[in-house]
């Protein structure tokens, strides 16, 4: 059973205490250090642990006057500190503490959306191995083209999310690195043995160099990665809306009683839960536009990320949260036509088989261009007049004269197409099966 999304993790990370509290995490960690190092006194290290905290409210009334979030917060803390608070913020700047610290939140939002993608492979492999012999027709161009299984199509979705997972994994660990390297990365005021500790204490990595920030590519990255698995969703939720298509209903979101789907046709069933993931995914791509804009800044710095960031950071891991929650459910929860997959599979009386046909008749010494243009032809007949393929052929001489009735019996069975599903799933899945075509070497 799939948990009920709850926003409320995700959303933590991002309140203004959990930020304040990160800025107050950073700053003790860094007097801590410069206490070891003797450049502050320790009693006043115990005062500053024992003291310092912050007051949300305060720091708001503080920054109306200083228009400053950093310094508005720093006097807050200092005020509950005393004297000692002096010693807060030592060779720092702003940037130490905000981009430091914004790694750390952005790590916890990667940690939880990594569980998010867990939950849905866990969802798409049951589905995968549900419906793994469930044959349906596959479609190239919006057109039937030959047999696969709704299975199949699950792993494929489960191979492109577990990607999307080391992706994810690779980003983390590309936007975990702090810097407290002063105001223009050149540690002028403050020991590179600070910025060692504070990382450490912190789980970061220190950025080997850095100006005033840390380069905004890494969270370029740490955004893209987030628009590439909104567009993942957004490829599947696709493929949900065209299989809940009246013409096709091979498969529909499930319907919950009482609910409704239009307010003037009572018979609608609308897949709107694809149609709002399909919206959602292009905001997702839009913050990751924003998040590329970024990494060009003056000089050593300016701040015109600064205002970007505070809204892309919670907005675009708060809705990828809720989007990955909401596809686990709505897969879990898929209703899945076998009996309309086989008679659409059916409705093209029987050319999926063409390229079988092409190539027995290949085998049997035809010319590829003879036998091509010989299948074709039925083929079309077959399409326009709603001729039984099979029938077409056993009537065409230049066929029969190179096939049977019983080599078109055996052409035309459907298991000819799906004889290797088993060796796809092991090498999705990960199972250790037998590989067509082994040479006795093993892989």
């Amino acid at each position: 059973m799939i948990p009920r999304y709850s926003r409320e993790k995700m959303s933590a990370i991002w309140t203004p205490e959990n930020r304040y509290q990160k800025w107050l995490d950073i700053e003790i960690f860094a007097c801590e250090a410069l206490a070891r190092r003797g450049e502050i006194p320790k009693a006043s290290l115990r005062k500053i642990k024992a003291k310092a905290g912050f007051d949300v409210a305060r720091i708001d009334e503080i920054e109306k006057t200083t228009k400053h979030d950093i310094i508005a917060f720093l006097t807050s803390v200092t005020e509950k500190v005393g004297e000692d608070g002096r010693f807060i913020h030592m060779g720092l700047t702003s940037s130490d503490i905000l981009d430091t610290s914004l790694a750390i939140l952005l790590k916890e939002a990667a940690e939880i959306l990594i569980e998010d993608i867990d939950q849905l492979l866990d969802v798409l492999k049951k589905k995968a191995f549900a419906y793994k012999d469930t044959v349906m027709i596959g479609r190239s161009h919006g057109i039937h083209a030959e047999p696969i299984t709704f299975g199949l199509k699950m792993a494929l979705w489960h191979q492109e999310m577990q990607r999307n997972r080391d992706r994810m994994i690779r980003a983390k660990k590309t936007i975990s690195y702090g810097k407290v390297s002063g105001a223009v990365g050149t540690f002028s005021f403050i020991h590179p043995a600070v910025e060692e500790y504070v990382c450490r204490k912190l789980g970061l990595k220190p950025a080997p160099v850095s100006s005033q920030i840390v380069q905004r590519d890494r969270h370029a990255e740490f955004f893209s990665t987030l628009a590439i698995i909104a567009s993942s969703i957004d490829k599947y939720a696709q493929e949900i809306r065209l299989l809940q298509r009246t013409e096709v209903r091979e498969a529909e979101e499930y319907f919950f009683p009482g609910q409704k789907g239009s307010s003037a046709m009572p018979h609608k069933r609308n897949p709107v839960l694809s149609e709002n993931l399909s919206g959602l995914s292009r905001l997702m791509r839009a913050y990751a536009l924003a998040a590329l804009e970024d990494i060009a800044l003056w000089h050593e710095r300016d701040i015109s990320h600064s205002s970007v960031e505070r809204i892309i950071g919670p907005d675009a891991t708060i809705l990828l949260d809720f989007m990955l929650s909401r596809f686990t459910g709505m897969i879990d929860q898929l209703v899945v036509y076998p009996d309309r997959m086989l008679e659409n599979l059916n409705m093209t009386h029987g050319v999926i088989f063409s390229q079988m046909v092409l190539l027995k008749l290949i085998e049997k010494g035809m010319s590829r261009e003879a036998a091509y243009a010989v299948v074709q032809r039925n083929a079309m007949k077959s399409w326009q007049e709603g001729i039984e393929f099979k029938l077409l052929l056993q009537k065409d001489k230049r066929v029969m004269t190179c096939l049977n009735r019983k080599d078109l019996d055996h052409i035309f069975k459907v298991d000819h197409f799906l004889k290797n599903i088993d060796f796809i799933f092991s090498r999705v899945f990960k199972e250790r099966r037998g590989f067509p075509f082994s040479s006795g070497h093993s892989g």
